[in-house]
């Protein structure tokens, strides 16, 4: 009796695919049920359970800790494009060539270096308190903005050198081209070198992207009634943590759909980067 070698392939093939999903299925299952029954069979499990994971809790506190969260994305998003765009503005600073750009190079090296050395919390401390404390004329005196403006100050020195990792990625051959077709050093970053390191960097700038989500509730330390803060006042009343699973919970359901985006576009540039090299 013979086998079709087609056939024989296709059932081969299916069976390496399937045999590490299931024994990564069965790992997961055995590990995370070791867990629940170690934890669940400690002598305060019942209190823990009570004061942390309570569902009448949770409900109670859900509305309230959801409308923090939203403010939380507002602050979010708006970070986001201001980070985007002031961080590549100070990576083309970097990039600019010639003793008339030294300044702008000097003084983006010296931003990235500051900012990049500098704890996020200490930041949103020094400028959440700190600038209206000042009462500066024509400056709001918001903490919330403040502290938006320490979030993006911080994270823009991160992406720059992201942005610059992208632009020195760009091969060499690609600006000597474009200078050789006459076009000036900003248009050669315009038009030649800017295109190709954008597209370099989006996996790593996704990371920041999701890492920017969670250090949102970092403005919580200056009473903006974000997701956390409505959680602790939630607690502050009532005693129960059982808030803060909630905080926890709606910034998992936040991230982690980014975290699985950012693996997707990682891996959609690496087969594009092996199918330009072939």
């Amino acid at each position: 009796m013979t086998r079709r070698p087609g056939k024989g392939r296709r059932t081969i093939a299916l069976k390496d695919r399937l045999t590490p999903v299931l024994i990564s299925l069965v790992s997961v299952i055995i590990v995370f049920g070791a867990i629940v029954y170690f934890v669940g069979s400690a002598e305060q499990w019942p209190r823990i359970q009570s004061q942390f994971f309570s569902i009448e809790a949770m409900l109670e506190a859900a509305p309230s800790v959801g409308r923090g969260f939203l403010v939380s994305l507002q602050i979010w998003i708006i970070s986001l494009v201001c980070i985007a765009i002031w961080a590549l503005i100070l990576a083309i600073f970097r990039a600019m060539g010639g003793p008339y750009f030294a300044p702008l190079r000097i003084f983006a090296i010296l931003y990235v270096d500051l900012f990049r050395g500098l704890p996020a919390l200490l930041l949103v401390l020094l400028f959440g308190f700190g600038i209206p404390a000042l009462n500066l004329p024509g400056l709001p005196n918001n903490g919330l903005f403040w502290g938006g403006v320490a979030l993006v100050l911080s994270y823009s020195a991160y992406a720059t050198e992201v942005y610059r990792s992208g632009i020195e990625a760009v091969h060499e051959g690609q600006g000597m081209a474009a200078k050789a077709l006459g076009l000036t050093q900003w248009q050669t970053l315009r038009y030649a070198i800017l295109p190709q390191a954008l597209r370099n960097v989006v996996p790593a700038m996704l990371n920041l992207v999701v890492a920017l989500q969670k250090d949102v509730a970092l403005l919580s330390v200056l009473g903006v009634r974000d997701a956390v803060r409505e959680a602790q006042i939630y607690t502050a009343r009532t005693f129960n943590y059982s808030s803060l699973v909630v905080a926890a919970i709606l910034f998992l359901l936040a991230t982690i759909p980014m975290a699985r985006l950012t693996d997707y576009v990682a891996r959609r540039d690496r087969q594009r980067r092996l199918q330009s090299a072939l």
